[in-house]
């Protein structure tokens, strides 16, 4: 029997004996523990994780099942553009993408989730064997036929590569389950200020995260259009972190003879967290590539997290921030 399916096997039977035991003395059942995904804090599971690299140029738009990710990366790429990064756990979709190839940043990026499967359609030469030595378990398309990597006839190369994950995850040895990389889940700090909006910049990118009270999240604009996934749904979540970090020129380049950056997600810096509708400034900190990202407040206490898809936006630009208008002493006596 394979080892994965050995797995499977003896899950199901530990679920069977929990739910033969809920039933308690004199025929009452008990409450089962509704499992939380550690991510997010949503209800759903902690399963394998995958990390997949998304195309984020407007070529690539609309993005395929970027709002089943658990996490999601966006960072600085060659000229001055972004890319994508979604972490899977929970949910994996029938299909991902559009696909493209791997970045240096993403080892250290990747590296506190533990040995996790990488998915990416390519990679330069000389990266390669820096991929092969770190704790990633290649699931390339160099690796694996267009049965799973594919391209899409509605789509123009090079934006056309998709992947179907679940056929991935059946041939894979098994991967990291997912656990706790550094955040927690908990209120909001009394120090959160209200805001209508953001813009976070790049220097050929921009994204907007702009309050909706009645969805109670923030949505997404990509380069001043609304980010709406091929599903029709405008991207976006509850809980989002705009992480100032480093980017420094790095000694890989594209085909094109673009310098690649690369972006530090190891040492410390400021970080601005949003959600419920407000920004509180915060504080990151992380020892190693292999270690937590510690996120706490000014005043030393730790940073809570609220529920959903986290968003990290990985920047050395200052956000932009559109605060609500002032209310006149009038206008505050006769709301």
């Amino acid at each position: 029997m394979k080892i994965r399916a050995i797995r499977v096997f003896l899950l199901c039977s530990v679920l069977a004996i929990a739910s033969a035991c809920s039933t308690l003395p004199g025929g009452k059942n008990a409450e089962p523990e509704i499992e939380r995904n550690v991510y997010t804090n949503l209800p759903g599971s902690n399963g394998e994780v995958i990390a997949v690299k998304v195309d984020d140029t407007n070529a690539a738009h609309p993005q395929q099942s970027i709002e089943f990710a658990d996490v999601v990366f966006i960072t600085q790429v060659e000229a001055g553009l972004t890319r994508l990064m979604g972490i899977y756990s929970s949910n994996y979709p029938e299909v991902i993408g559009p696909v493209r190839s791997a970045r240096i940043s993403d080892i250290d990026i990747l590296a506190q989730f533990g040995r996790v499967g990488f998915l990416y359609s390519g990679a330069q030469s000389k990266l390669r064997p820096v991929i092969a030595q770190s704790n990633l378990v290649n699931l390339s398309a160099e690796r694996n036929p267009p049965t799973i990597y594919f391209n899409d006839s509605s789509r123009v190369a090079p934006y056309a590569m998709m992947v179907k994950p679940n056929l991935l995850l059946e041939k894979s040895d098994p991967l990291e389950i997912a656990k706790s990389i550094g955040w927690s889940h908990g209120e909001r700090s009394d120090s959160a200020k209200k805001i209508e909006s953001v813009k976070i910049n790049w220097p050929n990118a921009q994204y907007e995260a702009y309050w909706s009270k009645a969805e109670k999240r923030f949505l997404l604009k990509h380069n001043g259009k609304e980010n709406i996934s091929s599903a029709g749904v405008v991207l976006g979540s509850n809980m989002m972190v705009i992480q100032k970090i480093e980017i420094t020129p790095s000694e890989y380049g594209d085909k094109f003879g673009g310098i690649t950056p690369k972006n530090h997600v190891v040492g410390q810096g400021e970080a601005f967290l949003l959600r419920d509708g407000r920004v509180t400034k915060a504080l990151w900190s992380r020892e190693s590539a292999t270690a937590q990202t510690n996120w706490t407040l000014q005043d030393g206490t730790e940073a809570k997290f609220a529920d959903g898809q986290v968003w990290f936006f990985l920047t050395d630009q200052e956000p932009e921030f559109t605060y609500p208008a002032r209310k006149s002493p009038t206008q505050a006596s006769n709301p």
